[in-house]
């Protein structure tokens, strides 16, 4: 058993609600202050189980005997999947208003990158829902059974679904060019051209992934913001915050959102998941800020 800490506060409710309702069947279980999933790391492979521990901002990760081996690189991975090592204080100040309803809100990371970038193409245009049932079936399809714990796969690696048949993925449930972009991700994981750490340019590397087949700059951006867990990223151009911000076009949303640098991750948080959000002026629209 080991144990990782956290600075408070940390709203645990939201966070493993988010993760619930993205959850893969066949690779993890969310329950209430409960996560457990498969999990493979350089060639070997087992069960991650973390329990919350609030009164003691501690969480209680277990490992199976296959990840042992590695089990500094699983801690880390859980560090980065639930935004361990956030100051909340410092990102509170610069927040301001935006963040005072909600001071424990994380950014939620990933555990493995090519995965989340599995995950970010495969929810294209479709609801939490289904982009979670359509990687469920990819999961199962390409994963191999763990059998120490019957009933979870190892989420598939580039390696498998590199050779897999566009035709067979279509036929799982996605649009044939949909699948033409998992393989080509997966070629890409292979030779080097998708790296398998953030880069130390987030801006320069979420323009490069636009240059992948299926990959748009709102799929680049949300990679970036979950599987690079970028802190500064902000998606002017997506449809809710579109709403959120009415009557203002990209380019001016994203001058407003210039007030929570280096924070724009956590600020994008906010204004999706606060309910009639609206922006308290226009100061910062007319022109960029010098």
């Amino acid at each position: 058993m080991y144990s990782l800490s956290w600075q408070p506060p940390y709203d645990w409710s939201w966070m493993l609600g988010f993760l619930a309702a993205r959850a893969v069947s066949g690779v993890e279980t969310v329950a209430e202050l409960y996560y457990q999933r498969s999990l493979a790391v350089a060639g070997h492979r087992g069960l991650v189980t973390v329990v919350v521990d609030p009164p003691r901002s501690t969480l209680h990760v277990e490992l199976s005997q296959g990840l042992q081996p590695v089990a500094q690189a699983c801690l880390e991975k859980v560090e980065r999947l639930f935004d361990l090592r956030c100051e909340p204080q410092r990102i509170a100040r610069t927040l301001g208003d935006l963040g005072a309803a909600r001071p424990g809100l994380r950014l939620p990371g990933a555990m493995d990158l090519f995965e989340q970038g599995v995950r970010a193409i495969l929810g294209q245009l479709i609801s939490v829902a289904m982009a979670a049932k359509l990687t469920a079936k990819v999961a199962q399809r390409y994963g191999e059974p763990l059998a120490e714990a019957p009933g979870y796969v190892c989420f598939p690696g580039p390696e498998r679904l590199v050779v897999a048949d566009p035709d067979d993925l279509k036929a799982l449930g996605m649009p044939r060019q949909r699948a033409g972009a998992l393989i080509h991700l997966a070629q890409a994981a292979l030779s080097g051209d998708f790296a398998p750490a953030a880069p130390a340019d987030v801006e320069r590397g979420v323009k490069h992934l636009q240059t992948f087949p299926g990959i748009g700059r709102w799929t680049a951006s949300y990679f970036a913001l979950r599987g690079w867990q970028a802190p500064d990223i902000f998606l002017a151009d997506d449809y809710l915050i579109k709403q959120r911000f009415a009557g203002m076009t990209p380019a001016q949303i994203r001058r407003y959102a210039e007030r929570w640098r280096p924070w724009r991750s956590y600020a994008l948080l906010h204004i999706w998941y606060t309910e009639g959000w609206r922006p308290t002026d226009n100061r910062e629209t007319a022109s960029p800020r010098r």
